[in-house]
């Protein structure tokens, strides 16, 4: 099984529309969609978000994420603790780098994904530009939201019918970033046709 795991924008993105979805293995490398406590922790902690996601504190989203979220035990948290002292050091000692062509630096909670992804063979999927750009520099790999998306329709996990309703909802929300959109028209251009 290839674990993928998901960041609080990827997570909040997508967890309303596809049902069930961490813990479901798909694909022919049976990907399995798992979050962090620090998700729900960072949710919890954003009256914004709080607000922008009312459904994220409904019974069944949260029992399917109390049910599939990873258990670290102290031993492998503090190691990911160490990890993400390293990535979120490496941030601050070049700060600027993080803050050009649409990026901003990658947080504390941010690094600590990646550490994961770094330190458990995991996938992480992640739509901010500034963990895109930390993860090459340590070789981490990571997908943004509309690659899993192509992963789970080519699985047929999703129908193009699917696809299209997510992205036309992350457009509705305003959420949708500019990979999503460039995504839009390449990515799925059998479903949405080429740019106009």
């Amino acid at each position: 099984m290839t674990l993928v795991l998901l960041d609080t924008n990827a997570y909040l993105r997508l967890a309303k529309r596809i049902s069930p979805m961490l813990g479901v293995p798909f694909g022919q490398k049976s990907y399995a969609l798992t979050i962090l406590k620090d998700v729900e922790e960072e949710v919890h902690r954003s009256p914004k978000l709080q607000a922008k996601f009312p459904w994220f504190d409904a019974a069944p989203v949260v029992a399917e994420r109390l049910a599939k979220q990873v258990r670290l035990s102290a031993t492998e948290r503090a190691e990911l603790e160490a990890a993400t002292s390293v990535l979120h050091g490496w941030v601050l000692s070049d700060m600027q780098s993080y803050m050009t062509n649409g990026r901003s630096p990658p947080s504390k909670t941010d690094c600590f994904i990646l550490a994961f992804g770094q330190i458990r063979p995991a996938i992480v999927v992640t739509d901010d530009l500034g963990m895109h750009k930390l993860a090459e520099d340590f070789g981490i790999v990571v997908w943004h939201g509309y690659e899993l998306l192509s992963k789970m329709l080519s699985a047929k996990k999703l129908t193009k019918e699917d696809v299209r309703e997510i992205i036309e909802a992350i457009e509705r929300n305003g959420d949708a970033t500019g990979t999503w959109l460039a995504a839009k028209h390449t990515t799925f251009v059998k479903i949405f046709g080429p740019p106009k």
